[in-house]
């Protein structure tokens, strides 16, 4: 009887012991679970203050990794969500909801991805499955960032980062479209998927959009954001997409080869194509969808620009880096400037009566005065500058830099990190710097001026920032222009 007794007080104590074990260990843990709950559930509960700022930490740290299995909190300043201060000029609770939601966003993109990579597994076959776990292997780290506590506390930046989107492979081109609530890009060569459509506001992939077994190069929409065309290098076809459905409606053929800029008349009845490797650019009727004409010009033609009164053309050359002006009236044609380089990129003011174009070969951005065809510098860039984007006050110019080619070869990275630069498009002045990924290649702005999304090419990611006012660039003093340099070499 004494040792039932004894036994049923031991059993006691234990059982008490466990319980307030369990207790401490649920106080302790409550605001991880909080955390989860709030951060992962896809609804339109409210989100506490306290909780939304322990995901901050959280998705600030992962925007770090790029590993969404290192998600850990980091420590708390006192100033997290000022991100939009510099934009706005003050506090509101509109920021702190704003960047609630792109908290969301992140951790569905992680969960997303996660996904993607899982249902990629198995789809192969045992043929190709080593080369394709070595493409959706996670994201080497930048490590010019890895002591930064959050992406968007360093020195100097003015731009705010938000979040990324992957996998992509080879992403080439991107395009908002036309309410901006939508990102498209191409992969370049890609058999299996030629453009991805995600959602700016939740992160997730909308659809992947096949391009009758090839990949695509670039993407831009209609003057009315009713449709989306996509260039493909391997046929010399273009792709007409209703931006709604994301259904392929017809397809033109370029009769050329390599194709891959487009530009769209003013007036959105003409559809201008670059063709590489065709020495030529295609003129098609988007009424009928038919060929007009093949426009001879200089080699490799790379950037286009069709006047908005119908009645020139601009072509940057490649190989030789000349910028060359045809009258589409009466087919005359000659070459305005030759750098000797690498012309790649075009972009128009008309308002002012200038011209922007990136040399990839010479690390400059020209300016051309379309009225007398007088070429100068407007700025100096890092290594490769190859896509540019003006903001639609056509106050900024935004470049993608790729940075320095590996030596062995430039489809493997380079030595250094590739740079998005913010140039002031009346005095040259660097607004702002971005310390990318390796080899940034598409790039886009949003019609409102707010978003910027560039792709690290070799690292089959995009990544999305907010830009903020012009004002705030230009009373930045530079922004990050003055330190990211430290930050470019591995």
């Amino acid at each position: 009887m004494k040792k039932a007794r004894l036994y049923l007080i031991v059993f006691t104590i234990i059982f008490a012991c466990l319980m307030i074990y369990a207790a401490v260990i649920d106080k302790e843990t409550k605001t991880d679970a909080e955390l989860q709950t709030t951060a992962t559930d896809n609804n339109n509960d409210e989100v506490t203050n306290e909780s939304a700022k322990d995901c901050s930490y959280a998705v600030n740290n992962f925007i770090n990794t790029d590993n969404a299995d290192d998600l850990v909190t980091t420590e708390k300043t006192s100033n997290t969500f000022l991100i939009d201060n510099k934009l706005d000029g003050e506090k509101s609770n509109g920021t702190l909801r704003e960047y609630e939601e792109n908290i969301k966003a992140v951790i569905v993109s992680i969960k997303h991805e996660k996904k993607r990579e899982a249902e990629q597994k198995e789809e192969l076959n045992t043929e190709n499955l080593a080369q394709t776990q070595a493409e959706i292997k996670p994201i080497k780290r930048n490590n010019a960032l890895k002591n930064a506590p959050l992406l968007n506390k360093l020195k100097g930046q003015l731009t705010t980062h938000i979040l990324n989107f992957g996998h992509v492979n080879s992403p080439k081109g991107v395009a908002f479209n036309f309410d901006a609530t939508e990102i498209w890009v191409t992969s370049l060569m890609n058999s299996r998927s030629g453009v991805t459509v995600f959602s700016v506001v939740s992160g997730d992939r909308i659809k992947d959009i096949h391009l009758d077994g090839y990949g695509g190069v670039e993407v831009i929409f209609s003057k009315d954001g009713k449709y989306a065309y996509v260039s493909q290098m391997e046929t010399g076809r273009i792709f007409e997409i209703d931006a709604n459905t994301k259904k392929i409606t017809r397809i033109f053929n370029t009769e050329s080869v390599w194709t891959k800029v487009m530009d769209i008349s003013a007036d959105g009845k003409t559809l201008f194509t670059s063709n590489w490797s065709g020495a030529d650019v295609s003129e098609i009727d988007l009424t009928t969808g038919e060929l007009r004409r093949r426009i001879p010009v200089v080699k490799t033609p790379r950037g286009i620009y069709a006047t908005e009164d119908g009645k020139t053309l601009y072509v940057a050359g490649f190989s030789k880096g000349e910028i060359q002006k045809i009258d589409l009236l009466t087919g005359d044609k000659r070459v305005i400037f030759k750098s000797g380089r690498a012309m790649r990129h075009i972009v128009a003011d008309e308002e002012r009566g200038v011209l922007f174009i990136s040399d990839m070969g010479k690390r400059v951005i020209f300016k051309v005065d379309m009225k007398t065809d007088e070429v100068t510098v407007l700025a100096k860039t890092d290594a490769n500058p190859n896509t540019i984007a003006l903001t639609p006050d056509k106050r900024v110019l935004i470049v993608s830099c790729r940075g320095k080619n590996n030596l062995d070869s430039y489809y493997r990275p380079g030595p250094e990190w590739g740079s998005i630069l913010l140039f002031d498009t009346q005095t040259g002045k660097m607004l702002d710097a971005i310390v990318a990924g390796n080899q940034p290649t598409a790039l886009d702005i949003s019609s409102d001026g707010r978003l910027l999304v560039f792709s690290d090419f070799l690292d089959a990611r995009l990544k999305l920032y907010k830009i903020p006012s012009y004002d705030v660039l230009l009373g930045g003093e530079g922004g990050r222009s003055n330190y990211y340099k430290a930050d470019l070499g591995k």
